[in-house]
């Protein structure tokens, strides 16, 4: 009989650490924190397998599971000494999710269950604390009634905040067991108004009905946004935990708390996190209450520390703390509750961090000893790195303060606010910045907390849902800013006495959490030592070259700041569209003779030639890959008649022949159509003024600064060996007059960009000819999908969805098509020339995945956009480690 069941607690764990993909993190961490002796209440997991057969099986249980329940729920009870439905020693439980990997606050959670009109009688007697027992009653009504009888959870807030108001009070402490009683009549006659049927009472139906919505929830909007940015695959699953109730509002010897190991917005080595007395763990995170420190050295003015009010408590907790980090080697998220004095663990799991705290964890880690150098190249997300490498405010700008809140995750933005997440998401796929102003956030915030450059909540800590998912997305954030009086209804936002409508800019600092007025300039950032640091390990273990694509000085300084290896790709074409070149290029293009286009090619040559100094110069002997010319002629035309008639007026001719040379230019399908090498072919006078310009400024910067460079001259859209052996032809006699001319040699390189399925499948033809295949991932995704990557993005995000696609073909490779013609053609090209250097260049070559792909395969480089050289260079060290290729081992 196959086990879908395992206990842990009270003395039996079946599970462990290590079975997170069958018990989900939170199941196999319970297990582990009790199998090391952790006061862990006892419970038992049900596992991911379920949630797989209860989906592939109409939503139907396998038929041992109920039996497993209950013998779990047996052991509970045996463990504890209370009883399931007993009205007088009642056992309460919670039910939890808990996916391989952390989800924070997107799936559903029930606690208190097991509580009715009878059970609650003995919750309060035998507890001795009738206010007690009935907030439970109504906690778990209000969860039960919206995550499983989907009862709108604002109905239930309305009845609290008007029995608060009825009473004169502003906090649900201040309720007594009078109160909550009334409370829960007015819950239960709601339910029944909205759903037809009473709240249920029976605690075995109420068991079924949670577990039930646990599953449920793994397919709801917002787990399946996180899972489709996260890039998790729906077929994990989700396991469902139960486990016996600890109570943090019993009294004010009871807490509940969540807090990190270390800093998860700036990684420094302190106790981190927030408590509440006389609470439970909802109210710590969804920002109804205020929290408070759990350390008297950050407690403010009128704050008291858990460390000041519970000290027994507190020091177990730093034992803990101390004890966790040693046994994981790694950030903890804890969650706790504190039972008249007593501590109990309900959670453990790796911190969520940003970047920044990543970085100098895992590089403190890896010099306390806790882990060694490998190990800390691999904690750190490569993505993630964008978060350091992206402006902050500067310092001496003008700036009108509008309010302070928490700084709950760092960095810094601006934009319009906006109030809703749908409209955060709308306005941004316009293109728009926005700032998404919430009272606070819930898991259905998701897509528009994903599409704002920012968050600004007025409730919440700094372990709330917002700061939480904010610190994992890399979206600065700022948290619980009291000042700030927002109202939906009237679309605006008021502080300090001041108003702000939507549609109105704010500038935010995470770091800080204050909010200003109006747009604050930016500066770019300084990179702390932890990031030479890490960047140095993995340079020592990685094995794929990492260069940048770059055309502009800019680009190449921010590249070999990042550390590039040289530039991968240099797009020439970008360069004709200088104000101060662009009238001879299209003079070049309108004239119908060889010799008009190469008078007009005559005025480019010096611009190429100080182009490639540049480069040449900033890149000092390393590789620089110069692709020719490569888009069709006619997109450098202009579109307006007044500007064609400038350039008719130029070359001599009349109007109406310049029309009607740009009609002859025009394509129907001009990716397809006359371009790259067609060019070359064709129009010879092109690719040899490129040539010149390459060899003449590579001499001059040779002599220049004694370090030659390393031009690699590639030629795009090859499909036939003729075709490259035509257009190396013109490059090589260019190369020996110029040689001459100078009367000093330079070595160089002629390859290809590899981007049509035909050149991948007659690579061992071309490689004849070539030095070096560079894959133009870009083209040859649309021409292995026939998809155009400008139009696609209107449905691709729907295959995604459905399950078609893993992932969007642009962003990571497709290796079973894509990935295949890129095998075959390296290959097929090796084969031929085992010294053929390969790499890729499109936006690819900064894709973490593909990269792994490109060490896979065993390319030699991969070239992207300045920014991601970083995250190449992370990335291709842990594909190394992954791939048993690490040069150090």
């Amino acid at each position: 009989m196959q086990k879908w069941v395992y206990g842990f607690g009270a003395g039996r764990n079946d599970g462990k650490a290590e079975m997170r993909n069958l018990l989900g993190g939170k199941g196999a961490n319970l297990a582990e924190m009790a199998s090391i002796g952790l006061p862990v209440p006892p419970g038992f997991t049900i596992t991911t397998e379920v949630c797989t057969y209860y989906y592939d099986n109409g939503k139907q249980y396998p038929a041992e599971l109920q039996a497993q329940v209950a013998e779990g729920l047996a052991r509970i009870e045996q463990a504890v000494g209370l009883k399931f439905g007993d009205e007088a020693k009642p056992l309460l439980v919670s039910v939890r999710s808990g996916a391989r990997v952390s989800m924070p606050g997107m799936m559903d959670t029930v606690l208190n269950l097991g509580l009715n009109d009878r059970t609650v009688e003995g919750l309060s007697a035998a507890s001795g604390d009738p206010r007690f027992a009935w907030d439970s009653y109504r906690r778990f009504i209000q969860m039960y009634g919206s995550v499983v009888l989907g009862v709108d959870h604002h109905r239930f807030e309305e009845i609290i905040e008007d029995a608060k108001l009825d009473r004169g009070v502003s906090e649900d402490t201040a309720l007594t067991a009078d109160d909550w009683k009334q409370v829960v009549t007015q819950y239960k006659a709601m339910v029944q108004e909205v759903l037809g049927s009473p709240f249920p009472q029976e605690p075995e139906g109420q068991l079924w009905g949670a577990i039930g919505a646990v599953f449920g929830s793994w397919m709801n909007q917002r787990a399946n946004t996180y899972r489709r940015l996260h890039d998790i695959p729906a077929s994990w699953g989700t396991a469902v935990n139960v486990q016996a109730m600890v109570f943090g509002n019993m009294g004010d010897d009871c807490a509940t708390g969540v807090c990190f190991t270390r800093d998860p917005s700036t990684g420094e080595n302190i106790f981190y996190g927030e408590y509440l007395i006389n609470a439970q763990g909802e109210d710590v995170v969804a920002g109804i209450r205020t929290p408070q420190p759990m350390s008297e050295g950050r407690a403010k003015p009128g704050e008291r520390s858990m460390e000041a009010a519970m000290p027994a408590a507190y020091a177990e907790l730093v034992k803990v703390r101390e004890t966790l980090e040693k046994h994981y080697t790694d950030m903890q998220d804890i969650e706790f509750t504190v039972q008249q004095n007593k501590l109990y663990m309900l959670q453990t799991r790796n911190g969520k961090r940003t970047a920044a705290a990543s970085l100098k964890i895992a590089v403190d880690m890896a010099r306390e000893g806790l882990i060694d150098e490998r190990e800390a190249v691999k904690r750190v997300a490569p993505g993630s790195l964008d978060q350091l490498l992206h402006p902050t405010l500067d310092p001496k700008a003008p700036r009108t303060a509008l309010s302070k809140g928490l700084p709950a995750s760092p960095g810094a933005a601006c934009g319009t606010v906006v109030f809703s997440a749908d409209e955060a998401e709308t306005r941004a796929a316009k293109g728009e910045s926005v700032i998404l102003v919430r009272i606070e956030t819930s898991p259905e915030d998701i897509h528009g907390m994903h599409a704002a450059k920012g968050i600004l909540t007025t409730r919440g800590g700094m372990t709330s849902h917002a700061a939480v998912v904010a610190r994992g997305m890399g979206r600065p954030c700022v948290a619980g800013a009291g000042g700030v009086v927002v109202d939906y209804n009237s679309q605006q936002l008021r502080a300090g006495g001041k108003t702000v409508q939507a549609g109105e800019t704010i500038t935010l600092d995470g770091a800080t959490g204050e909010i200003f007025l109006g747009a604050v300039a930016m500066v770019e950032p300084k990179l702390s030592g932890d990031f030479a640091t890490l960047m140095g390990w993995a340079d020592k273990v990685r094995r794929l070259k990492v260069r940048a694509n770059a055309e502009t000085p800019l680009d190449a300084d921010t590249a070999k700041k990042f550390g590039a290896e040289g530039i991968g790709l240099c797009r020439t074409e970008h360069m004709f569209f200088d104000p101060a070149r662009i009238g001879a290029v299209r003079q070049m293009i309108m004239s119908e003779s060889e010799g008009g286009r190469r008078d007009a090619l005559a005025k480019l040559l010096p611009f190429q030639r100080e182009d490639f100094s540049e480069l040449f110069r900033i890149m000092a002997g390393l590789p620089v890959t110069i692709r020719l010319l490569d888009p069709p002629l006619h997109e450098f035309l202009p579109h307006k008649e007044e500007e064609l008639a400038e350039v008719a007026q130029s070359l001599g001719a009349d109007l109406a022949t310049m029309q009607r040379r740009a009609a002859d230019l025009s394509e129907a399908n001009p990716m397809l159509g006359h371009r790259g090498c067609r060019l070359g072919v064709t129009y010879p006078e092109i690719y040899e003024m490129q040539a010149r310009a390459i060899f003449e400024a590579a001499v001059a910067i040779a002599q220049e600064t004694g370090k030659a460079p390393v031009p690699e001259i590639m030629i795009p859209l090859v499909a036939a060996k003729r075709e490259l052996e035509i257009t190396r032809a013109q490059i090589d006699k260019v190369a020996k007059e110029v040689f001459a001319e100078a009367g000093q040699e330079i070595e160089y390189l002629v390859g290809t960009m590899i981007e049509l399925p035909r050149a991948c499948l007659t690579a061992d033809s071309i490689a004849g000819v070539a030095d070096f295949f560079s894959f133009g991932t870009n083209d040859l995704t649309q021409t292995t999908f026939g998809l155009s990557r400008d139009d696609a993005g209107k449905f691709l995000p729907y295959y995604v969805e459905k399950g078609i696609l893993p992932k969007d073909p642009f962003v990571s490779i497709d290796p079973e098509g894509v990935g295949a013609l890129v095998q075959i053609a390296k290959e097929k090209g090796r084969g031929v020339k085992p010294e053929l250097k390969l790499g890729i260049c499109g936006e690819h070559g900064g894709d973490p995945s593909s990269i792994q792909f490109c060490e896979q395969t065993g390319l030699d480089y991969v070239s992207c956009s300045p920014y991601r050289v970083p995250v190449a260079r992370l990335a291709a060290a842990q594909a190394a480690l992954a791939g048993g290729t690490d040069r150090t081992a």
